[in-house]
């Protein structure tokens, strides 16, 4: 389940440094958007079935790099 759980988390970081490769342009942000919604997705689907607590440790930071690029656009 542990290993499961890295690969997905390793395909989140693959698509955000992509992401940010693609750099400051609508497909760079399109892309960005969309991996920071998985991942406040996979929080809080984490938080109501399984820990609450991960709903903060990974939502909160997923949450403000999302406030973040929409600040940005």
């Amino acid at each position: 389940m542990f290993a499961n759980q890295g690969l997905y988390n390793g395909f989140l970081a693959v698509g955000l440094i992509w992401g940010l490769i693609l750099g400051l342009n609508s497909i760079g942000y399109m892309v960005q958007l969309f991996f920071v919604m998985c991942v406040v997705v996979a929080a809080l689907f984490g938080g109501f079935t399984s820990n609450k607590s991960i709903i903060v440790k990974q939502g909160l930071p997923a949450i403000l790099a999302l406030i973040a690029l929409l600040i940005v656009i």
